[in-house]
């Protein structure tokens, strides 16, 4: 079972290193993680997704309450929040094959950031089940290059 964690931290030299440190020193798998600046300059909000069932999830969260530098942690559930991927992609494209990888582009609205002679450069953002679906159509094209940046995850509230 794959769990998304928020984490608020302090932004601090050496924050991501000892929270890095801890998932390894205790044998937790980091699936993705995504730092990034908030609202205030002094904070980061860290999304991390651990594969695990809820025994695992307790002992993270435990460990992660310990470091000085956590603020606020935040276990996501089902339909609490919203979550987004991006990717980025380089895909063999001739003249034969140009059209029809565009026409993909288009049904999952993703955008064509570079055209070459041979291959085109293709950006998309979507959930991970949206971002997996893309990649399977564009597999039998081959894909020559990609990077993902892993989940950053925003709160579901009415407040």
């Amino acid at each position: 079972m794959r769990h998304t964690i928020s984490v608020l931290v302090e932004n601090k030299f050496g924050v991501l290193t000892r929270i890095a440190g801890m998932f390894s020193g205790r044998g937790f798998n980091i699936d993705t993680l995504n730092v990034g600046p908030t609202l205030d300059p002094s904070t980061s909000r860290m999304t991390i997704v651990v594969r695990g069932d809820d025994t695992v999830l307790e002992q993270v969260t435990k460990q992660l309450n310990k470091l000085i530098d956590v603020i606020e942690i935040q276990d996501f559930r089902d339909d609490e929040f919203v979550d987004r991927e991006l990717v980025l992609m380089r895909v063999n494209a001739d003249a034969q094959t140009r059209a029809e990888v565009m026409q993909i582009c288009d049904i999952f609205r993703a955008k064509i950031i570079d055209v070459q002679h041979k291959n085109v450069s293709i950006e998309l953002t979507g959930n991970e089940s949206k971002i997996n679906k893309f990649l399977l159509l564009m597999d039998p094209f081959g894909i020559c290059d990609l990077t993902r940046t892993g989940k950053v995850a925003l709160a579901r509230r009415s407040e």
